[in-house]
């Protein structure tokens, strides 16, 4: 199971490190690990911060619709 989680980044950050490296570069393995990093922390972060993002969104959308 962790390894179908470690690929299924690794193929994410693959496709968003080609968009910025080419594929046979020297570094694309080492880009690509840092990419999915960066992902992962910020899907961690994402998750952490749910609550009080979905709170905000509600609040800003009551506000909207309480707009003349």
């Amino acid at each position: 199971m962790l390894g179908w989680f470690v690929r299924l980044s690794l193929a994410l950050a693959s496709w968003v490190t080609a968009l910025f490296v080419a594929r046979d570069a020297v570094n694309f393995g080492i880009v690509n690990v840092f990419v999915a990093i960066l992902l992962l922390a910020l899907g961690v972060g994402v998750l952490a911060f749910w609550p009080m993002m979905r709170d905000a969104c509600r609040l800003y959308y009551k506000n909207l619709r309480s707009r003349p």
